[in-house]
């Protein structure tokens, strides 16, 4: 078996299709094609479809109207994932002298993030500043950061919060111009909450701050 091709990453939103390809410049005259599945949680490595032409592609069972094998360009459309199907996919060509591993997908299916709430705690005006604390959260994290703006320019203590919650995502909260927005996003999906600074500093002109 001759050394096999370098692995792409997919990520896939949960419930969603995804479509894997093998590399355009393979020659696969003559040859049969042999799409495997080595699953991430088990370590177990399975065959999802089998092509020897001149026959009919051959799914496997626990498979069969869960994956689609397209003879032309011999790749496989993979239908509504679950966290189950995350692992490597790979296909193994095989010809007249020899077997090569011709492509590899290492495949993650993942939740879309759950919203996010992002919450003024406290705001302290005097006639020259604000300063405002809020907190960015999810329903397993949060961030808190605090805002000091004078009446010309605004500045977020410490510089942009962010880090990685117990579901593997990214929390953040930031400045931008004249908002305050909490972002929530993993590879597949985001979500974000924004606050306008001017509507808790009204008597200060951040509207035309330049950052």
């Amino acid at each position: 078996m001759q050394g096999s091709s370098a692995v792409t990453p997919v990520f896939v939103q949960k419930g969603e299709d995804v479509m894997l390809n093998l590399t355009e410049a393979d020659d696969l005259e003559n040859s049969a094609v042999i799409w495997n599945f080595n699953n991430t949680s088990s370590n177990k490595e399975s065959v999802l479809v089998r092509w020897f032409p001149p026959k009919e592609p051959e799914v496997l069972p626990g498979y069969k109207g869960r994956i689609e094998f397209t003879v032309k360009k011999y790749c496989v459309k993979l239908k509504n994932l679950q966290e189950t199907d995350s692992g490597v996919y790979f296909a193994r060509v095989m010809g007249a002298v020899d077997v090569q591993t011709t492509a590899e997908h290492s495949v993650t299916v993942q939740d879309p993030v759950s919203p996010v709430k992002l919450t003024v705690d406290s705001v302290s005006n005097s006639s020259d500043s604000c300063n405002l604390t809020v907190t960015c959260s999810t329903q397993d994290s949060h961030i808190s950061s605090t805002f000091t703006c004078d009446n010309k320019t605004c500045s977020q203590e410490e510089g942009e919060r962010s880090e990685v919650t117990t579901s593997g995502a990214s929390l953040r909260v930031y400045l931008v111009n004249d908002s305050i927005t909490c972002n929530h996003s993993n590879q597949v999906s985001w979500t974000k909450d924004v606050t306008k600074i001017q509507d808790f500093c009204s008597q200060h002109d951040v509207q035309n701050n330049v950052f």
